[in-house]
């Protein structure tokens, strides 16, 4: 088995929700992408907090890239441990008063008027990536719909090669009709780019169209169930 990016064991975390956020037992091999189905907003934004170090559990341990979070005690190196994550989220700031070729470009550079051709380049291919059409570099970011804000979001959460992206409820803000085109997109990133993906999502159905793996986290112990994606949206009581 490749070596784990990620490993949560025994992992409690108290964040003022009905419950603590739990997770008994979780391993991602490199390579491997997998959704995980039963921490909401609060629960999900609590957990990429935890994964890349910005927070502490208050029991349990998490080590990744071979690394307990606990051990990075000086901001330098935890801004240097940041640098190999790729967040893909709601909460990541587009500046509406920005093209979104500046947008992207402000991933490499402070310097975007203008954008040098280099610059321009890797975003053009980020762009491209991401699902964007050309087209729409120039543009401003305030003229795009959901889909398009969610892929100059993701390309943004790639544009650094990360070695481990974390997406929390990608498709939450889209609508119903624009889910499967960005699920398409985020499977084909991840694919292309041999990402290791967390994806934490409420929407077992774009889970499984994104990751290879789709687990749901049991509430009150933070147990994993691997199961089909019926018997998630069960578990999680979103069906009878």
């Amino acid at each position: 088995m490749p070596d784990p990016v990620l490993e949560c064991l025994d992992v409690q975390k108290n964040y003022g929700g009905l419950r603590p956020l739990r997770l008994k037992a979780l391993t991602v091999p490199r390579g491997a992408s997998i959704a995980l189905s039963g921490l909401d907003a609060g629960a999900a934004e609590i957990f990429v907090n935890l994964v890349t170090g910005a927070s502490l559990p208050d029991q349990g341990t998490i080590r990744v890239f071979g690394q307990l979070t606990s051990e990075i005690d000086d901001s330098d190196a935890w801004l240097a441990a940041l640098d190999r994550f790729g967040i893909l989220s709601d909460r990541a700031v587009l500046l509406d008063e920005l093209t979104v070729a500046q947008n992207l470009a402000m991933t490499f550079t402070l310097a975007i008027d203008p954008i040098d051709a280099a610059t321009r380049a890797r975003v053009r291919a980020l762009a491209e990536g991401a699902g964007l059409d050309a087209a729409a570099l120039d543009g401003g970011t305030s003229s795009l719909d959901d889909l398009g804000r969610a892929r100059v979001r993701l390309a943004r959460a790639t544009a650094l090669d990360p070695a481990l992206l974390v997406a929390e409820h990608p498709s939450a803000s889209l609508p119903t009709a624009a889910v499967p085109a960005f699920a398409e997109d985020l499977r084909r990133v991840i694919a292309e780019r041999e990402l290791t993906a967390v994806i934490v999502t409420a929407d077992t159905t774009f889970a499984s169209r994104v990751a290879r793996d789709v687990f749901g986290v049991r509430p009150v112990d933070g147990t994993l169930v691997k199961a089909s994606t019926g018997f998630l949206a069960r578990l999680m009581g979103r069906q009878p």
